[in-house]
């Protein structure tokens, strides 16, 4: 394996990004995922908030989103309320629809660089932060003892370890909330959390 380069999407990305969606999220339906034209799409629509991974000019990581206008008073949603809400070019803070790296290349950090791209484009574009739903696979293991904000709390307080949750913690993102029937993947019931990660160097001016 070559060392991994970062891109922002281009349109010759979307077959296989395409091909990986469907490669990470094999229990989630082919229709809720990101189709081809939806990833062409982001091309014309925001290209500086989608990244992508390559080894060579292999696709092996995507990390999307958007700007918005959160309403953190109601903050239950689904990933497809936030996907269908669209681009806010003036939105206060960068919403993460998706991060996904192809299973041959997980723990090579590609999942933590692109959180790093997200705060560096958070940052270029002087928003209030990142705010996320996050998967929390390992709550499969523990659903029979625990409910999902048990789980997540035991988590957040390093007594668990979750694949997802415990690197976002890593990263500076908060959990917020908990999010019910966020998207069906795995076995954790559509549950997630709502993470944010607040950029520390924003000040109060109108966006660039």
């Amino acid at each position: 394996m070559s060392e991994i380069t970062y891109v922002n999407i281009r349109k010759e990305h979307a077959k296989q990004l395409r091909q990986l969606q469907l490669i990470c999220f094999p229990t989630v339906p082919p229709e809720d995922l990101f189709l081809e034209e939806e990833l062409i799409e982001m091309v014309d629509i925001f290209p500086d908030g989608v990244f992508v991974a390559l080894d060579g000019d292999k696709v092996v990581g995507l990390g999307a989103g958007h700007f918005t206008d959160f309403d953190f008073g109601d903050h239950n949603h689904t990933m497809m309320d936030m996907i269908e809400a669209g681009h806010d070019p003036d939105g206060d803070y960068y919403y993460g629809t998706d991060i996904s790296v192809h299973p041959d290349y997980r723990r090579r950090g590609i999942g933590g660089r692109l959180y790093e791209l997200r705060k560096e484009v958070v940052r270029k574009y002087n928003r209030k932060g990142i705010v996320a739903g996050g998967f929390i696979p390992g709550f499969a293991n523990y659903k029979a003892d625990m409910d999902a904000r048990s789980y997540v709390d035991k988590v957040v307080a390093g007594e668990l370890y979750d694949p997802t949750l415990s690197m976002q913690l890593r990263q500076g993102f908060k959990v917020r909330g908990i999010l019910s029937d966020y998207m069906r993947v795995g076995k954790s019931d559509g549950y997630a959390t709502l993470i944010v990660w607040e950029n520390p160097d924003y000040h109060e001016e109108e966006p660039t």
